[in-house]
């Protein structure tokens, strides 16, 4: 079993589990549900837009503790006053250490900004979930679904007016792509082997039909690696480890942005 095999056998029983905690209809009835969602898709097609998305992260599998000092409130507002076109935020504990709380704390200190919840989605009442702490865009990562689950875990979002961000690794993953998505994410690490390569984003650039807005994902780290991705037609960049492992994230957003800008 990889790793991850291991965190989706980990997050059904997580999901079945919250499910007799919390029920779809008292998630319906959370502030969050009703609010209006900022379009992720809109504000990287916005012209000077950074295009970073800016994630907040505090470990994960591959490189264990990254920092659990950081605080999500104080990190996200200062990517957000840095000029990052998104938000992202680790919702997932066992192996993220991330948790909705901090997605809650997150939609609360930045109104006006889109946020991703970065977690394994694998079932509709996640969506509702993401939706009910603040969410405006959920992650779906093919790697861990069927065709037909990722057109029901879409076509959901949809029907919450949430933003879909689709994650592929290669051209087979592609077919899992449907229309109800607004952007595809490559993501250059192997979720199986952990290794990174932004050639994975550069080589499936031109297999990404045009229609999708297009984002590189993982092992980012400079201005002139992200200008190569623009070259081929990226728009958004995630990126959090690089951020997350200095002293001040959003200070070394800031720098990567005026770096960008100049």
């Amino acid at each position: 079993m990889n790793i991850l095999d291991k965190i989706v056998a980990t997050k059904k029983e997580e999901v079945a589990a919250q499910k007799k905690v919390v029920s779809i209809e008292q998630l319906k009835k959370y502030p969050g549900f009703t609010r209006k969602c900022n379009s992720l898709k809109e504000n990287l097609l916005k012209k000077g837009a950074s295009g970073i998305i800016a994630e907040f992260k505090q470990k994960s599998p591959s490189k264990g503790e990254i920092n659990f000092s950081a605080k999500v409130e104080e990190v996200t507002k200062a990517y957000n006053a840095a000029g990052a076109s998104c938000l992202s935020v680790l919702t997932d504990f066992e192996y993220f250490g991330g948790t909705l709380a901090n997605l809650a704390k997150a939609r609360e200190a930045n109104p006006d900004i889109p946020i991703l919840r970065k977690d394994f989605m694998i079932d509709t009442y996640q969506i509702v979930e993401a939706k009910a702490f603040g969410a405006d865009v959920i992650l779906l990562i093919a790697a861990c679904l069927s065709k037909e689950e990722a057109l029901e875990l879409a076509k959901k979002a949809k029907e919450l007016g949430l933003d879909v961000l689709m994650e592929i690794h290669n051209a087979e993953e592609l077919e899992i792509v449907n229309d109800y998505v607004d952007v595809v994410g490559v993501n250059n690490r192997n979720l199986k082997t952990f290794e990174v390569s932004v050639e994975t984003s550069v080589e499936l650039s031109q297999l990404i039909p045009a229609k999708f807005v297009k984002i590189s994902e993982s092992g980012l780290a400079g201005a002139a690696e992200i200008n190569y991705l623009k070259e081929h037609g990226f728009k958004g960049f995630l990126i959090g480890e690089t951020f997350m492992k200095t002293g001040d994230p959003g200070a070394a957003c800031k720098k990567l942005i005026g770096e960008l800008r100049d």
